[in-house]
């Protein structure tokens, strides 16, 4: 398996790939910009790129989605809940101060139990809306590994201020979702360091 975080664009998030070294293909996640570094990688590893996963659709996550298909073919999957955010790109980009990316309608979606990946590291789709309302988190319950978007972080959570947010409906997602997974299950959150489930409920301030 290879497995690499790429932090990518002004607010660094975390660009997941993941490839199967046997098969020589590969899904990314969350290619918010930075789409030629992200393109070196696959080609340097051999992988052919099969799926773009979005989890949420933050101009900082979704941003180079497009630029990355037509690169390499791949479909991109998105929750349809975030449709409106994916229309919103030019304010987004305001917000940041940066020029709006070209976005496009997903060819598919991402729905709560839904299995995506690839044949030998699939993920199952967990909807965990609050940071945004179609916020997902892909488990791949073999490798007892959570990519978490920005629903959970080391040491805290994703905001909820932003169109779409929600506070109560976050906290009930990290609860009845995300907590009931193992302990040992290693989280790689959106943005930041790497962390655990367990160490995330023995310590983190908004869940202790």
């Amino acid at each position: 398996m290879i497995l690499e975080t790429i932090p990518v664009g002004p607010l660094q998030c975390n660009c997941t790939i993941l490839g199967d070294d046997n098969a020589r293909e590969a899904i990314v996640i969350d290619p918010g910009d930075d789409v030629s570094r992200i393109h070196k990688r696959l080609t340097e590893q051999g992988l052919t790129l099969k799926q773009i996963l979005i989890t949420h659709a933050h101009i900082d996550h979704v941003g180079g989605a497009l630029r990355l298909k037509r690169i390499s073919g791949a479909p991109i999957y998105l929750n349809e809940d975030d449709l409106p955010l994916l229309q919103m790109m030019g304010e987004q980009a305001a917000w940041l101060g940066v020029g709006t990316p070209e976005t496009a309608p997903p060819d598919g979606g991402l729905v709560d139990g839904q299995t995506v990946g690839l044949e030998h590291y699939s993920a199952k789709v967990l909807h965990t809306p609050g940071h945004t309302k179609g916020s997902i988190c892909l488990h791949f319950v073999p490798l007892k590994l959570l990519i978490a978007g920005d629903t959970l972080f080391a040491g805290s959570i994703g905001r909820t201020d932003l169109p779409g947010g929600d506070y109560d409906q976050i906290m009930d997602s990290i609860q009845s979702r995300l907590l009931a997974l193992p302990d040992e299950t290693t989280v790689i959150p959106g943005h930041g360091p790497q962390t655990s489930i367990g160490r995330e409920r023995k310590s983190n301030p908004f869940l202790v």
